[in-house]
């Protein structure tokens, strides 16, 4: 077989997403489009977004819809699109008559029983199952013909008699299938919608794609595809086949190992940002760009950083593991690293979506989150644990409370506290711990009964920031308030 002849890698770069809907956006399919996004801005190119929705009985809007959403979340905007296939059919027809006028494909009349009840006999048989090629070799003008009479018909390829189909893959290398080990396989179907190989290779070829950047289990559809360009008459794009993602017992990545969903992870309160770059690391490598003068290697890098480093030469080989474990310090360490003010949208996006209507002053949120952040795990800390601090009606842990507040006299000191609160000048970090020690010893208690009394008093829970900051961030008015009022009631 002739070497293809590959697109002018000088030529302006064209990579493009195409997700089927018959499912939400799943991690897969978007590090699959980050990395797609990723090389595009890296080589000045356009990133292209088309919907492979010709599979009309599964597909749905509601399955578009999650997928734009959880692109958006994921801040990858497309160039182009999004491109719908279902509105391309008269494309794909065209190119299935191309393939028929210059002979490398036909007309197939076989029912699909007779499809599957041939298998069956093959499979029972102990024999792979194929098609065999028995309307490969009936006469063109006779098949035409009961085409026109209105006989149903498939479009099939017709594969090569015999050989290998190769081609450079930007990833592993050569790649080379033998044509005897491949069937001739169908591109449209007898009630005219085009099978993913005909849709695809004449999408690409029509958008002028120079790069097809996807998952390694579409390694074994290339040899066709290939057939495709070469039949048509097209210059090969660049194939990079990236590693699979797989879950912790090394097993294709799927529910039971949790979210798999794109947008279950924003419900999570996962950080964009932090998303991208645990995402980016799933199966490539920086190289040397991310070792440290120290010899250690960085892991944590700005969008603005990943888009600079990107190429397909740092893609590894071995499929890469998904770790939820390192995706939550990921999460942790860009929360730590935010600014207030960029954390506060994402922030108010949970609370609205949990129902929650913080009661202070812009200000005063900003204060909390700068004193929360450190302790955060996820953004729905702020809508659940953190309550407290940015409103007056919050949960209290009836855990903390059975630890820590289950003595009545611990509540009878907590009262007694609040009152010598009430006119402490100044209320400060230093001056509001010197008077709770100094209380405690005048008591004969241990100053950590008051501390964690307090806290769960101020906050609802038995675990916060230094108890102090959080009086003074709270205030003097809202802290004897607070401990006032649980004292009495007993919580």
């Amino acid at each position: 077989m002739p070497t293809p002849n590959f697109i002018d890698p000088g030529s302006m770069t064209r990579v493009r997403f195409a997700p089927s809907p018959t499912g939400y956006l799943h991690v897969g399919g978007a590090r699959t489009a980050l990395f797609c996004w990723l090389f595009a801005r890296h080589t000045h190119g356009t990133f292209i977004l088309r919907i492979e929705d010709t599979d009309f009985e599964r597909s749905s809007e509601d399955m578009v819809s999650g997928i734009l959403e959880g692109l958006r979340w994921l801040g990858l905007e497309w160039d182009e699109g999004p491109f719908y296939q279902s509105q391309r059919l008269d494309l794909y027809r065209a190119t299935a008559d191309r393939l028929l006028a210059n002979g490398s494909a036909y007309y197939c009349f076989c029912t699909r029983e007779e499809l599957e009840q041939r298998r069956a006999a093959a499979t029972a048989a102990g024999v792979p199952p194929r098609y065999d090629g028995r309307c490969r070799n009936l006469p063109t003008a006779d098949a035409a013909r009961r085409v026109a009479a209105g006989e149903a018909a498939a479009i099939r390829f017709r594969i090569p008699d015999s050989g290998t189909t190769a081609f450079e893959d930007a990833v592993f290398g050569r790649v080379e299938f033998a044509n005897a080990e491949l069937e001739d396989f169908v591109l449209l179907r007898s009630d005219g919608v085009p099978t993913y190989h005909l849709s695809v290779v004449a999408d690409d070829i029509d958008m002028r794609m120079t790069h097809i950047i996807r998952g390694a289990d579409h390694l074994s559809n290339t040899p066709k595809q290939v057939l495709l360009y070469n039949a048509l008459g097209a210059s090969l794009p660049v194939f990079a086949h990236v590693p699979l993602i797989l879950g912790p017992d090394k097993t294709r990545l799927s529910k039971r190992h949790g979210a798999t969903s794109v947008l279950a992870y924003k419900d999570m309160g996962i950080v964009p940002e932090a998303f991208r770059n645990f995402l980016a690391l799933l199966g490539w490598s920086p190289g040397e760009a991310a070792r440290q003068a120290d010899g250690k290697e960085r892991e944590i890098f700005s969008t603005a950083e990943l888009v600079e480093m990107f190429s397909l030469e740092g893609m590894a080989h071995s499929n890469a593991v998904f770790n939820n474990e390192k995706l939550a310090w990921f999460n942790t360490e860009y929360i730590r690293a935010y600014a207030p003010e960029r954390l506060l949208p994402l922030i108010e996006q949970e609370w609205q979506r949990a129902g929650f209507v913080p009661s202070r002053s812009r200000e005063d949120i900003l204060a909390g989150i700068a004193l929360l952040q450190q302790r955060t795990r996820s953004l729905t800390d702020f809508a659940m644990t953190f309550r407290a601090y940015f409103s007056d009606d919050y949960p209290t842990d009836e855990a903390a409370v059975a630890k820590f507040l289950a003595d009545p006299s611990t509540l009878g000191l907590l009262r007694e506290l609040a009152v010598r609160y009430r006119t402490l000048t100044p209320f400060s970090e230093l001056s509001t711990e010197e008077l709770l020690r100094a209380f405690a010893a005048e008591k004969g208690v241990k100053p950590g009964v008051l501390i964690n009394g307090a806290r769960v008093l101020l906050t609802g829970q038995g675990v916060a920031p230094s108890l102090f900051a959080v009086m003074v961030y709270l205030g003097q008015q809202r802290v004897v308030q607070r401990l006032s009022a649980g004292a009495t009631a007993g919580i």
